[in-house]
């Protein structure tokens, strides 16, 4: 699709936006056909359909995959062999995924014609905030956006985060700014890759227009809820600054300084005085309202794992500002927007956009104690591909109701790719799916963008439990829970260790070294994103081993049985999502302890 045409803003993107879902189907078949008449000559798709393009031999012959089948061309393209190998089109970056478990983040290609598909998306959310919430072009938006930092690939392709992508992009540096646009945080402060930094000249930057900031936001609701954490450290610094006109030592990237300097052009008694009365009172409940006075509504993804974070924003903002999950996207694509962006979030539907890639979908027909059972599940892969091929749904043919993993086929050379997403279908809007995100398949724990799945929880929990045999110590079960009442948040592991004999027992200096030791272990056999997230983006705090009693999880076996389960197939949950679970946990704590440092992690 050309991308001049992407560029639809206000009312004509509404009208695209109803076009295109009126014709979903038909909208589907073209990126269809034009991936593949585009992509014939590939390496990977002549493997399978010699160069037909024939939509029954695309769904008979291409092959349902995951990230590891296409692992080996995405790497063949970094050390610089030719982007022909999956796509006709010149791979311009990699787009780094936060969903791994292989010890590094995946890499995604991504090609110039993303960017557009990206910004038509991003285009739309305006327009349809704007149909329930009027006058937002009278003030300002206080978005806290942030950038990582980048690597390349073997032969220097960037490999970045797909939000740092955007906003280094022309797409977002040269937009057209109008009414809907005007941020409070100067651009240079949004590109700077030093978290502090960005952070302090951000909020500083919304604080000083606080009387004309209508909407708060954030990409995702944990980077909100570490804004007001943040305030809460440095307030006084904050309106030492608006109070003197100055700016602290401690930014000292340039661009950040000239950016702030032009925001600071004089000193400001009465707004610090204000802002700092504020803050000094405690509780903070509604502090955001108290603080930006006129703000209609908080936007960020408070849907999947964000949800556990909408208890904390609404206390912070006294229950008062609606929160908006206005988009769903992935670094591999992006699929659709809230059309009703002032539903709550426990009931936020996204209405697929079929321009955005060619969508199928694999039906899940059964829910249980420990989620779906997926196709492939069972590990006869032979059989599990031909199962995939024949079961795969089209756009079209999804029903309400019914639960779904998402599969997509993209211009940049993903083919029939399984994204993990767990969707529900709750309605149809013209012609084109609305749905909720219920999981990602097999994730058990996440605070920011780590996913930690089963697999390796279990591996770093098999390495750490170690340490206690020279003790005669014996780990004899353990379950976990991703504790949000602080921020950042952290994991938390419940473990019931059993001491064999006499000697097994240590000093108490000594139990503190050891099983502190085991926390440090345990992180570190976490993936690259969680180490990430712990030792560089600091989106993520120290994880804690709690011991509790012995016994304590056969009570937990009785809980979940006197709650309808069954003792025959009862197995414990590997991550507790259930209150009343957690409860029976945290009664029974011995003691506690936390990962004394940071897990290795090197970019």
């Amino acid at each position: 699709m050309d991308g001049k045409r992407l560029e639809y803003k206000g009312e004509e993107a509404l009208k695209e936006l109803e076009r295109l879902t009126e014709k979903a189907d038909e909208v589907q078949e073209g990126i269809l056909k034009e991936i593949l008449n585009t992509n014939k000559s590939t390496e990977y798709l002549n493997k399978y359909m010699c160069g037909s393009t024939d939509f029954s031999d695309f769904k008979r012959l291409v092959p349902v995959i995951t990230y590891d089948n296409i692992l080996p061309y995405i790497q063949r393209i970094g050390n610089g062999e030719d982007s022909s190998l999956i796509t006709s089109h010149r791979i311009t970056e990699m787009i780094c995924s936060s969903g791994t478990s292989a010890g590094e983040p995946k890499l995604m290609p991504s090609i110039a014609e993303d960017l557009d598909r990206r910004t038509f998306l991003y285009n739309l959310i305006m327009p349809i905030v704007n149909q329930y919430i009027q006058g937002l072009d009278e003030g300002k938006a206080m978005y806290l956006y942030f950038v990582k930092a980048e690597m390349s690939t073997p032969c220097g392709l960037p490999a970045r985060p797909v939000l740092t992508s955007y906003y280094k992009s022309k797409h977002f540096k040269c937009r057209a700014r109008d009414p809907f646009n005007d941020y409070t945080s100067p651009d240079q402060t949004i590109l700077c890759t030093d978290g502090f930094q960005s952070m302090y000249c951000q909020l500083l930057a919304g604080l000083v227009h606080r009387h004309q900031v209508l909407r708060l936001g954030a990409v995702f609701a944990s980077a909100f809820l570490r804004a007001i954490t943040f305030l809460e450290a440095h307030y006084l610094d904050l309106c030492h600054d608006i109070r003197t006109g100055t700016l602290t030592n401690k930014i000292n990237d340039p661009s950040c300084r000239l950016s702030m300097l032009d925001i600071l052009t004089s000193s400001n008694p009465q707004l610090a005085d204000e802002i700092e009365s504020i803050c000094r009172k405690k509780p903070w409940k509604g502090v955001i309202c108290k603080l930006w006075p006129k703000a209609k509504y908080i936007e960020a993804v408070v849907t999947g794992s964000m949800a556990q974070y909408v208890p904390a924003l609404e206390y912070y903002s006294a229950g008062k500002l609606p929160l908006l999950s206005t988009m769903y996207a992935s670094s591999e694509c992006y699929f659709g927007v809230n059309l009703k962006p002032l539903s709550r979030p426990d009931n936020v539907s996204y209405t697929l956009l079929p321009n955005m890639a060619y969508f199928e979908f694999i039906p899940l027909p059964c829910f249980g104690d420990n989620g779906f059972k997926l196709i492939g599940d069972d590990g006869d892969d032979e059989e599990d591909e031909e199962a995939w091929r024949q079961k795969l749904v089209d756009l079209a043919h999804v029903r309400v109701g019914s639960y779904y993993e998402l599969v997509v086929t993209t211009f940049a050379g993903l083919y029939r790719y399984r994204i993990g997403d767990v969707v529900q279908v709750t309605g149809i809007y013209r012609r084109a799916p609305q749905f909720r995100f219920i999981c990602r398949r097999n994730v058990v724990l996440s605070i920011d963008s780590d996913k930690t799945n089963e697999e390796d929880l279990h591996k770093g929990v098999s390495t750490a439990k170690k340490l206690l045999e020279p003790h005669n110590a014996l780990l004899l079960e353990y379950t976990s829970y991703a504790d949000t009442s602080t921020v950042p948040g952290h994991y938390v592991l419940f473990w019931e260790i059993e001491h064999l004999a006499p000697n097994g027992v240590v000093t108490p200096v000594e139990e503190i070294r050891i099983m502190q030791q085991c926390c440090v272990t345990l992180e570190e056999n976490l993936d690259y994103i969680y180490r990430r997230c712990r030792s560089f983006d600091r989106s993520v705090g120290p994880l804690e081993i709690r011991v509790v009693e012995p016994g304590t999880f056969n009570v937990l076996m009785d809980h979940f049985i006197s709650q309808g389960g069954s003792i025959n197939q009862y197995k414990t949950p590997r991550c507790i999502r259930s209150s009343s679970a957690l409860k029976v946990l945290n009664e029974r704590i011995k003691a506690c302890y936390f990962s004394p440092r940071d897990p290795t992690w090197v970019p």
